[in-house]
């Protein structure tokens, strides 16, 4: 799917998204989208990561926290938008700064341009779901 050297852009990542994702109430969320996408993208980092020992140990980390963004998303979804949502949210956006982290920790064997996009996409991620969260607070 993604080439390291020219990663999928998301308009082109959301065109290869099968209909039963895209028809579930949980992608109307923006984050939940982006969450999926950056998922995909470090799956994909993570075969560059795998080619030294010490980047083994940031893949198990890193795979682990990116899918525990959108996966807690699906969850905190599928029981309803009350305080529990909100709850589930919070633990998703603790994933998605883990994930930002490990991008730091992992950076040296990945191309530079690679980081920079993973850390800003993160950071979208982030950004979204503590509106989502502060909206549901009722602050936003």
């Amino acid at each position: 799917m993604v080439n390291q050297a020219q990663p999928a852009s998301f308009e082109e990542w959301m065109s290869e998204v099968p209909d039963a994702i895209r028809n579930s109430p949980v992608w109307k969320s923006i984050a939940y989208q982006k969450a999926l996408y950056l998922y995909d993208l470090v799956w994909e980092d993570c075969a560059i990561l795998m080619k030294d020992v010490r980047g083994e140990a940031v893949v198990m980390q890193i795979i682990r926290s990116a899918g525990s963004i959108s996966a807690n998303m699906e969850e905190g979804y599928g029981r309803g938008l009350g305080r529990d949502y909100v709850r589930i949210l919070r633990i998703a956006l603790g994933e998605a700064r883990e994930t930002q982290g490990w991008y730091f920790r992992g950076r040296r064997p990945l191309p530079a341009e690679v980081v920079k996009h993973r850390i800003a996409l993160a950071n979208e991620v982030i950004a979204l779901l503590v509106t989502a969260i502060d909206q549901l607070r009722g602050r936003g």
